[in-house]
């Protein structure tokens, strides 16, 4: 397919989700597939990876998930902590502190916080059993020091040597834990046709377009920033094979052999089970699972005012490298 022929199939499928919005309440489209399409929200509240005092817990009893909401609307609901993202919101009201403050640099008030909901399970991992992400290799950690630096540079030379996220060109694939993974631009719309599904992120406002027919991966000469996706349906689950992502599309330590496996299952009129696979050798020592629940919304995604070269961010960033050179 050329670009051109993707980003007509692209129109086309958003001018279709715009001309029918109220079908998105449905469970099923004019086919005998489950419909998936709406606007759908990553806000919950639970952690990525299950905290050591949390070790060999699964899940909480009702009990402990009410003092854990209780402690949240504490820290967070007059609006004067800093912004929880990701897992912050959890972790603090585990740890019941007195007053939250975000490592670093404050990213706002919580006051900006959707709402983040508790439920009892303690991680959104669920293989390995321990709920943990397993061991990295030294490569995986090799990469992901270096992602970290260009995260937040001192000084840069270019814009190659910045971040994506930073660049503004991604948040990257896929969308689970850390600190823009819930709560903090979780919000997707979703829009199916028979031989489509597009995925758009409220953050950057990426496109993911994901065939349906049955084609092959593109080359393995072609690298794609989010990956080269293909869909294909298991019954009523949606099933998105993604190979051939960028060499600096890092998620997490991994690059260019991440391998995922999405699965959608519209478990509920309100609800999308997402269960993501991930698998890449030279990152970890074996894949892993997260299942993220994803809940319908009738709030709308809006523009976010970040644009390819970020001018004010870039311009601050790349003056350091100037000031050091002039000395």
């Amino acid at each position: 397919m050329t670009r051109r022929t993707s980003w007509r199939s692209l129109v086309l499928v958003l001018a279709i989700a715009s001309a029918s919005g109220a079908a998105f309440a449905q469970t099923r489209t004019s086919s005998p597939r489950p419909d998936l399409q709406g606007i759908w929200l990553n806000d919950s509240a639970t952690p990525l990876e299950r905290p050591k005092a949390l070790e060999g817990r699964k899940l909480l009893t009702d009990e402990e998930v009410a003092e854990l909401k209780r402690r949240a609307d504490r820290l967070f609901g007059d609006g004067n902590a800093d912004f929880p993202g990701g897992d912050s919101v959890f972790l603090a009201a585990l740890n019941n502190v007195d007053n939250y403050r975000s490592v670093g640099r404050s990213t706002g008030t919580s006051v900006e916080m959707i709402p983040r909901p508790f439920d009892n399970r303690t991680s959104l991992i669920v293989d390995p059993d321990d709920g943990r992400v397993p061991a990295m290799t030294p490569e995986g950690r090799e990469r992901q020091t270096a992602f970290a630096r260009s995260k937040l540079p001192p000084a840069a030379a270019g814009p190659e040597e910045l971040a994506t996220d930073i660049r503004c060109i991604t948040f990257g694939t896929p969308r689970v834990g850390g600190n823009y993974g819930a709560g903090h631009f979780g919000y997707y719309q979703i829009v199916q046709t028979p031989t489509y599904l597009v995925i758009v992120t409220e953050a950057i406002h990426d496109a993911r377009i994901v065939p349906l027919d049955g084609r092959p991966h593109l080359p393995s000469s072609v690298r794609l920033w989010n990956g080269d996706s293909r869909g294909r349906w298991e019954g009523n689950t949606l099933v998105v094979d993604t190979t051939n992502f960028s060499p600096r599309s890092i998620f997490m330590g991994a690059a260019e052999n991440l391998h995922l496996v999405e699965r959608f299952t519209r478990v509920s009129p309100d609800t999308i089970e997402y269960r993501v696979t991930l698998e890449d050798s030279t990152t970890w020592s074996k894949p892993w699972t997260a299942v993220i629940q994803l809940h319908h919304t009738h709030e709308q995604m809006y523009e976010f005012a970040c644009h390819e070269g970020s001018y004010d961010v870039m311009r601050g960033i790349l003056l350091g490298a100037r000031t050091t050179e002039k000395k």
